[in-house]
Order: structure tokens, then sequence, then C-alpha cells
């Protein structure tokens, strides 16, 4: 958690200490609420992941499945909104703003259902990316886009559907 907040701290200019990201900013409270859910789901104890979850989503107003895989120093800002799906993987240094939602298309799907987020990706104020893309290093996403295929490294999509516009 201080590593996280010592990277937010890096990033958000309206941070001003590590104290401050880590009591006051949703995100970083979800995503502490999010390593114990995750650590109940790991270790087979459904009912307690799902009630803190739903603890975690009362408090912060940020959805996380306790499955979803979430690396570190990710960045949630303004999360109000951001929904994160059971198959999820977001990676390292992963920047994702309000209302994002990283969602499922099919609910006949076996397998991955959600979205690959690569390390250092930034993903725009109500991006929806749904179902088993993958968001390429480096990438960015659009605020409002609609990604419903893979975004290349480096990349920068928008639109919906998102299109890419720079490589």
């Amino acid at each position: 958690m201080f590593e996280t907040a010592r990277a937010i701290l890096r990033q958000d200019p309206a941070a001003y200490s590590v104290p401050q990201v880590i009591f006051t900013y949703p995100g970083v409270q979800a995503l502490f609420w999010h390593r114990i859910a995750h650590y109940f789901a790991q270790h087979r104890h459904p009912f307690l992941a799902s009630f803190v979850r739903r603890h975690s989503e009362h408090r912060t107003g940020i959805s996380i499945a306790p499955q979803a895989q979430v690396g570190k120093r990710v960045f949630i800002d303004h999360g109000m909104g951001t929904v994160i799906g059971e198959t999820a993987i977001i990676e390292d240094d992963v920047v994702l703003l309000q209302g994002v939602t990283l969602g499922s298309r099919h609910i006949e799907d076996t397998g991955r259902r959600h979205p690959h987020i690569k390390s250092g990706a930034y993903i725009g104020a109500n991006a929806q990316i749904l179902g088993p893309v993958t968001i390429g290093k480096f990438s960015k996403i659009g605020a409002g886009a609609v990604v419903l295929k893979d975004v290349p490294d480096h990349a920068t999509a928008v639109g919906s559907p998102a299109r890419i516009i720079e490589k």
C-alpha cells in the first residue's frame, strides 16, 4: 500500500503526502480491500471474499471482483463507478480513471472473459473495455472509448467502437 501511495504521490499533483493518499483516496482503499478479498477467494472462502468486496463497494463506489488479478502501483483515480470483472488481469503501473469498466461481452464464454491490461497503460474516464481483449504496454485509451478489440503496445485508442489513432 505504501508503494502504491508513493507512486500516486509522484503522479498526482493534488496529492501532498502518503497519509493523505492512504486515508482519502478511494482507489487505494478499494485496492486494500481487494487484496484481502482476493486472499479469501484464493483460499476457497467465497463468502468472506464476497463480504469484503461488498464492504469495499459500499465504502468506495469501486467494484473489484475478488478473483481479479491486480498488480502493483495501480492507480484508480476518482474511481467512483469503476467495475473490474473476475477474470480481469491488471499488470503493474496502470492508471484507471473514474467510471472505467473492465467487463465481459458474452455470458456463455468460458475461461478468460475480461480484459488483460498490460503494464503502464492509461485508461481514460468512462472507458468500457469489454471481452477478453488485451491492452498493450503503455497504451492509452481515451475517455468514453468502447474497446472491443486488442490494442497494441504504445498505441492510443479512442471512440466508440475504439479505433487506433497513433502507435
